[in-house]
């Protein structure tokens, strides 16, 4: 079985490295393979083509859902229910919404937002919206996260926004308290903020209890992340599995004492314990975790209950192979990667071994192989690995999954007949959460908590798999030190740099903004860091500095942020925050004030690795904002890069003026956008660009980049690329011609918007 269930797991992960699905026709020859190997008992490779063919069923599905293109950007009355909680900052409030009733056939779920609403927005309401809807369309960049992935595994077919001015939004109506999950975890979420008005530790119980984890601050979320704990602040399968087991175990000796033993202890014990998963597992609205987390527990209560001697690693590959029939988009998450992995490292390293060391030392060990057996793929994920994560994982699990959440549970069920004595209990839960808050931070201060390195290449994570097995095999196995052997390419192996004389770099995909990465042989240039969204959100924690730790970055050289506006500077105060820099030049000095910024002006240049960057402008104070940007070029052997950011007629005009000819660049950034106040003909003709690359967001409200810039662009005869389009952009150095490529074009999938 377990061959079979991995076959089958290899066929699902083959579809899901497809740029695009294939046709009917090569449907029909995937069934045909599957009936010969069938006819010729190949059980292995069946369950391969049986993987193949179902990846690529469900995937036709789910994408013959979306939103057709001829409905975008029109406004759609609709009506439906909100069906999960609604996800609320500063600006707006996001919600997951099934339509009832609509004109046009749209999608089965959708996902909203709703700026700056009037109202108070819940799960479980009956709403009449105008709504403008576009297909699942997210930034893609390296080391970034792919939102359109996330949404199609989620099953939203289209996105858009509520249109208050088109037709006033209108609440028709709310479910009962008890008809809908959604219903039952909002009410929860009401009572939780009565009881807990003024909690420092509201947003965790809310996170234990009912897996929403919308109130905790970035600053709580980066403290896990150091630490190493985040998996214990969400529900995730380790909860389920531990509040049933709990629940096994002590209905299992409760009944043994009662002498009714007309029914098995065992077989009460593994009922009580499902009941308990399907309950918690409801609490946190079914997410996919838990979804998974139920279906791998219902395969091992079921051989208990049926009295089954079955070999560990044989009930995972069982409970493998039926969550991926469930959900065979399951293997798009990392989720689903590292719950099973740590289950199989569990039993890798305590079934069938000699002795009994003792719960204590059991405990050790156990949390010793999680921590180093999956440090391979946090490091490969996320390119970060937490040395402190051992020793607050051992304190921590024991606190979150014996103490807080069954005190938690405990406290919501009370707190449906007795408001009073929850507060008191929930007061107990705080007072833990507050100690063991206090020992994270201590932890996450220390000056190792966190080591960061470039993604390591795919064969240095295959490498290192037989290496975590044979470090983690029983004493007497001989050779185990080769084990550190096989981990040294995932440290060692770094990535590409360019050489003397020659850039990399890469204009990322940030929406209606800007931020570029520049790369010489020894030295790393930001130029602008993109969007603010929220107080929690922005482009400097949400793609830049993902994009940088993949890289392997340790230190920005320069920081340069053009001028003052929201989409050039928001993501600056996290990046300078989250990434050591040395220099920060600005044309806003006042806005970065705490970083001690340098003003940019006319004929500050520097050299790294033979390469030469001199700031063009701002050498006066223009009217416009955005024609005091600070513009630069870059010159390497190959060529020059020019980056104007968001300057406008006026400031091209001086920049002509002032340098003529020497405007000359092979590669331009198009000014502001493509906006139609800039890219004058005059200032095209005077750099005379090979490529001109354009970041701008998807359907964005300007309309950038406008058909007359376009016109322009065409007229000079330079090939240009919309962000919107293609993905971030990736400029290099090919046998010495530049060479510039979209991330849609080399690392899409099937899922991602074309």
């Amino acid at each position: 079985m377990i061959v079979s269930a991995l076959s089958f797991l290899a066929g699902l992960l083959v579809v899901q490295q497809f740029s695009a699905l294939p046709g009917i026709q090569w449907l029909i020859v995937v069934a045909a393979s599957a009936g010969i190997m069938a006819w010729l008992r190949y059980w292995r490779w069946l369950f391969f083509v049986i993987g193949l063919l179902w990846a690529i069923v469900f995937a036709m599905s789910r994408l013959a859902d979306r939103l057709p293109e001829s409905l975008e950007g029109i406004d759609i009355p609709v009506n439906g229910f909100i069906v999960d909680l609604p996800e609320q900052d500063e600006r707006s409030t996001r919600f997951d919404f099934v339509v009832t009733h609509s004109a046009q056939k749209l999608p089965s779920k959708i996902r909203l937002s709703w700026y700056f609403p009037d109202q108070t927005i819940k799960a479980g309401e009956h709403w009449s919206f105008t709504v403008k809807l576009k297909q699942p369309h997210g930034s893609l960049n390296p080391g970034g996260f792919d939102y359109e992935r996330w949404l199609f595994t989620q099953g939203v077919s289209a996105v858009g926004y509520v249109r208050p001015t088109s037709q006033i939004p209108v609440l028709l109506g709310r479910k009962s308290a008890w008809s809908s999950i959604a219903v039952w975890r909002q009410s929860i979420i009401d009572r939780l903020s009565l009881t807990l008005p003024d909690s420092p530790s509201l947003a965790l119980i809310k996170a234990l209890t009912i897996g929403d984890g919308s109130s905790i601050t970035q600053n709580q979320w980066d403290v896990f992340r150091k630490t190493g704990t985040t998996h214990l602040v969400v529900i995730s399968g380790s909860h389920v599995g531990l509040i049933a087991g709990l629940v096994y175990f002590l209905v299992l000796n409760l009944w043994a004492r009662t002498g009714l033993l007309g029914w098995s202890p065992q077989r009460v014990a593994t009922v009580a314990a499902m009941v308990m998963a399907v309950f918690y597992a409801g609490l946190a609205g079914f997410s996919v975790p838990t979804q998974r987390s139920v279906i791998m527990l219902a395969i091992v209560m079921l051989a208990i209950f049926l009295q089954r001697n079955t070999r560990p690693f044989n009930t995972l590959a069982v409970a493998l192979f039926a969550v991926l029939i469930f959900d065979p988009l399951a293997v798009l998450s990392v989720g689903f990667w590292l719950s099973f992995l740590a289950v199989s490292l569990i039993v890798y390293t305590v079934a069938g071994r000699l002795g009994n060391p003792g719960y204590l030392l059991e405990m050790i060990k156990i949390n010793w192989a999680t921590s180093v057996g999956l440090s391979p793929l946090l490091l490969f994920f996320f390119q970060q690995v937490s040395l402190c994560s051992p020793l607050a994982n051992f304190i921590a699990v024991p606190v979150i999954s014996l103490l807080v959440v069954p005190l938690s549970l405990l406290g919501v069920i009370i707190m449906f007949a007795s408001q009073l004595l929850a507060g008191k209990l929930f007061m107990v839960v705080d007072i833990i959460l507050q100690g063991l808050w206090w020992l994270l931070v201590h932890l996450a201060e220390l000056p190792l908590a966190i080591i960061n390195h470039a993604q390591p290449p795919l064969w240095a994570l295959v490498l290192a798999i037989p290496g975590v097995l044979l470090l983690l095999a029983p004493r007497g196995i001989p050779a185990r030190w080769l084990s550190l052997v096989m981990f040294l390419p995932l440290v060692f192996t770094a990535s590409k740099k360019p050489e003397s004389g020659a850039i990399n770099m890469t204009l990322l995909d940030v929406g209606q903004a800007l931020s570029i990465v520049v790369q010489t042989t020894n030295h790393w240039l930001v130029y602008d860091a993109g969007s603010k969204f929220s107080e929690e959100s922005d482009i400097g924690k949400n793609t830049l500095l993902p994009f940088l730790r993949q890289q392997g970055v340790s230190k920005i050289n320069k920081l340069i942020i053009s001028h003052g506006d929201n989409d050039h500077i928001g993501g600056a105060v996290s990046l300078l925050a989250g990434m050591p820099t040395e220099q920060v030049l600005t044309s806003a000095p006042e806005q970065l004030s705490d970083y001690s910024p340098v003003v940019c002006a006319t004929g500050q240049s520097w050299e790294w690795d033979s390469v030469r960057f001199t700031l063009l402008s701002p050498q006066h104070p223009f009217v416009s904002e955005n024609d005091n940007s600070c513009v630069l070029k870059i010159q390497s052997k190959q060529g020059a890069v020019l980056l104007t950011s968001d300057i406008e007629a006026a400031a091209e005009s001086w920049l002509v003026e002032t340098y003529g000819n020497k405007l000359k660049a092979d590669i331009l950034i198009a000014p502001h956008h493509g906006s139609k106040t800039s890219s004058t003909l005059s200032f095209l003709q005077a750099v005379q660009p090979d490529y001109v690359l354009i970041s701008s967001g998807y359907r964005n409200q300007f309309g950038h980049p406008h058909q007359d810039v376009l016109a322009h662009y065409q007229r000079i005869k330079a090939k240009w690329f919309n962000s919107a389009d293609s993905g971030a952009l990736t400029i290099s150095v090919a046998e010495g011609f530049w060479l510039v490529q979209s991330q849609r074009d080399t690392d899409s999938k099937y899922w991602n918007f074309k």
